[in-house]
């Protein structure tokens, strides 16, 4: 059976490494990523990773296992996406500073009739930022394809002063989490890396 990625983060590729997960396949989805009216942001998450991922089983039919995933962030009920513009990253550095916010990470995980989805929520406290370290983040290029306009596991880091939960989920995969998902569909974890092997 052949693990699907359906994603193209690397971040989200880089956990599943780290946790010996070998053997997989990138696919991203071609799921329509717009959140639906009426839905929390941390149904929101949930929502739009069993899109992506039942979309990515459509999209590659046989004997699948397909895991997918969406993060979502969310400032006192207000979803924060992606930034089209290095003024609106600016702006939700801003929105974000000395404030705590919540991640939230849908996760989906399927193969024949049996599908598992999970969100994974986890709270992140930013220190109080100055103007000029927003606009030097900002142009480093970092936000622009990140939700919340920031990547903890990049240049981000300076700025959290707290979280409160799975570091990993933040980053756009909860692995405690989903090692246990992945072991009820008997998916191996901590597989060595073999010379010239496929990831």
């Amino acid at each position: 059976m052949r693990l699907i990625l359906a994603s193209a983060s690397p971040r989200r590729k880089a956990l599943l490494e780290q946790i010996g997960v070998r053997d997989f396949e990138i696919r991203p989805s071609g799921a329509d990523e717009s959140p639906a009216p009426g839905l929390s942001p941390a149904e929101t998450a949930r929502r739009l990773a069993i899109l992506k991922g039942e979309t990515a089983r459509k999209e590659n039919p046989g004997d699948v296992l397909v895991l997918a995933a969406d993060t979502v962030v969310e400032l006192e009920g207000r979803i924060l996406g992606k930034p089209r513009t290095a003024e609106e990253a600016a702006e939700m550095l801003s929105l974000l500073s000395g404030k705590t916010h919540s991640v939230h990470t849908g996760l989906f995980l399927a193969a024949g009739e049996k599908a598992l989805s999970h969100t994974e929520s986890v709270r992140v406290t930013f220190r109080d930022l100055s103007p000029g370290e927003i606009a030097a983040y900002v142009g480093t290029g970092e936000p622009m394809d990140k939700a919340g306009a920031y990547g903890i596991q990049g240049g981000a880091a300076a700025f959290v002063s707290r979280i409160e939960g799975d570091y990993s989920a933040v980053v756009g995969l909860p692995v405690c989490r989903l090692s246990e998902m992945l072991r009820e569909f008997g998916v191996p974890l901590f597989v060595k890396k073999e010379s010239g092997g496929k990831s």
